[in-house]
């Protein structure tokens, strides 16, 4: 007899729909598996056949042929286990065809039969309901991830006996039903900025002002400075000025996080922009994306949020490298022998390093760092990644008497409302446009967004000239100067706008003339 039980697949970060086609045949007894499987799926027959036993059910002598298609796409991980098992149990007559009819099932079998948790839940349920499938049924840790997508009934399993019973449809074993009138957007991912205020920060005004704009349009920022001036304590408090994500951006990063197996704990959908910040000794695989089949990296791991690299010197010339695709194109590419993949990677990049090994540089009372050594420890940072970063700040020694002070400075809030206005602005501008912030916007639709006055134009032709600036870095000194007027509530980009930008390039070429 012949059963085909829908399940889905992951090939990179994208779904799709899989079916699990089972017959079960007179003959040599055999058990046979295809459709371009990996080791850990072919596993799957040892394990299904032992669920199966450990539940009461035996499978009798007969030849079962199991193919999982499409047959092009190379099937990883456990999340067959559940779908192959029932499988079995329709084309044995042990379950009717009628009740895996609408039905994607997918899970992860224990030799006890116990259903477990499995990775890319969120985004193959969201598939499901862009194919109009109406029930799925997942694993019991799965059910609140699978249940922030709307129109779809989720069905919570823990054991095979739980499945079988509810296919069966035993009325008093059926597992928990999670309605869609019941599901809430809850925001329970962890919060990295937890109890951390910008007024907990003394001085630095100008370097949180550069913040402040590189936050309300999503640029990339730099900062420089010696030890212990506080350009770690900011980049930490970044996320508290962030607005939300808007729901369509939730469910993105949620998927990105389900893929990589990162919504555990009972998680339903983060909501907060990430923040990452790796340690200068992470690998280009763990930065990019890696492994045979590879799973997102931390870059991808921040779409949308804050990727924080301390100490951007320290880390590998390849790590850095690495970034400009990323920052260019806000996707990666990994090829691998099984394909090519690409994951998003949009985020705001947040860079401190010191400007020297010693970390005092140029002050000269206290760096004892030769010119060589200087030259060499700022090449790290190569040109194009330079070119890439929109603002450029210098957080300078703070000074006793700023430290000591008894001031009350603006908090977190405060400077908030003026980025969450500059981003209504933003909305506003970009409506049906697919931008959501300035920082990318492309060269082509510059003109028409940040259009610039007879002064301004005859200003930044000058700046260009004097500068020796990339085309580039032009069109990064427009985008920033439009946050600005964006922040000072003006629809037109004004020289004073224009100038406060040119001051976020100016810092840079001091330190790489």
């Amino acid at each position: 007899m012949y059963s085909r039980v829908i399940t889905g697949a992951i090939s990179g970060i994208e779904s799709m729909l899989a079916a699990v086609e089972v017959d079960a045949s007179r003959g040599m007894p055999g058990f046979e598996m295809v459709g371009q499987l990996s080791g850990e799926v072919r596993e799957a027959k040892e394990r299904v056949r032992v669920a199966l036993k450990n539940a009461s059910i035996e499978i009798p002598p007969m030849r079962l042929t199991v193919s999982i298609s499409p047959a092009e796409v190379k099937k990883e991980g456990a999340s067959y286990d559940l779908p192959i098992a029932i499988g079995i149990l329709v084309s044995l007559g042990l379950i009717p065809a009628e009740g895996i009819q609408d039905t994607l099932i997918v899970g992860e079998l224990g030799l006890d039969g116990e259903v477990r948790a499995v990775r890319g839940v969120l985004p193959i349920v969201r598939k499901a309901e862009q194919e109009h499938i109406r029930r799925c049924v997942v694993p019991s840790a799965n059910v609140r991830e699978g249940a922030v997508i709307d129109h779809v009934e989720i069905i919570g399993v823990s054991s095979l006996a739980e499945t079988i019973a509810y296919l069966q449809e035993v009325e008093e074993r059926k597992p928990q039903k999670i309605a869609p009138a019941s599901r809430t957007l809850t925001g329970d991912f962890d919060e990295p900025a937890a109890g951390l205020d910008f007024s907990e920060i003394n001085g630095q005004e100008s370097v949180k002002r550069a913040v402040e704009v590189a936050a309300a349009g999503f640029h990339h920022i730099l900062m420089i400075g010696p030890p212990g001036s506080g350009k770690t304590m900011i980049a930490k408090r970044i996320p508290t000025i962030l607005p939300d994500l808007s729901r369509e951006e939730s469910l993105e990063v949620s998927t990105i996080y389900s893929v990589a197996g990162q919504l555990d704990g009972g998680k339903a959908l983060i909501t907060r922009r990430p923040f990452l910040d790796p340690h200068h000794t992470i690998s280009e695989q763990a930065l990019a994306g890696g492994g045979r089949i590879p799973k997102p990296g931390v870059i991808s791991l921040a779409h949308r949020g804050v990727l924080f690299m301390d100490e951007l010197p320290e880390f590998r010339h390849n790590a850095i490298e690495i970034l400009r695709q990323p920052l260019e194109d806000k996707r990666i590419h990994i090829a691998r022998t099984y394909g090519n993949f690409v994951y998003p990677a949009d985020f705001m990049l947040v860079a401190a390093m010191n400007p020297c090994p010693c970390g005092y540089f140029p002050d000269r009372n206290r760096c004892a760092c030769t010119e060589t050594e200087v030259r060499k420890y700022l090449s790290r940072i190569s040109g194009p990644i330079l070119d890439r970063i929109d603002v450029v700040t210098e957080a300078p020694r703070v000074d006793i008497r700023q430290l000591s002070a008894d001031m009350r400075n603006e908090c977190s809030d405060d400077i908030r409302r003026r980025v969450v206005g500059a981003r209504e602005r933003q909305c506003a501008r970009y409506r049906g446009t697919g931008y959501r912030f300035n920082a990318e916007l492309r060269p082509g639709d510059i003109r028409e967004y940040c259009g610039l006055g007879t002064r301004e134009q005859h200003m930044m032709e000058e700046i260009f000239t004097m500068m020796n600036l990339s085309a580039r870095a032009y069109h990064k000194i427009i985008k920033v100067a439009r946050t600005i007027a964006d922040l000072d509530g003006k629809d037109d980009i004004g020289t004073e706008h224009i100038s406060e930008a040119v001051c976020y390039r100016i810092n840079d070429k001091g330190y790489w003339n």
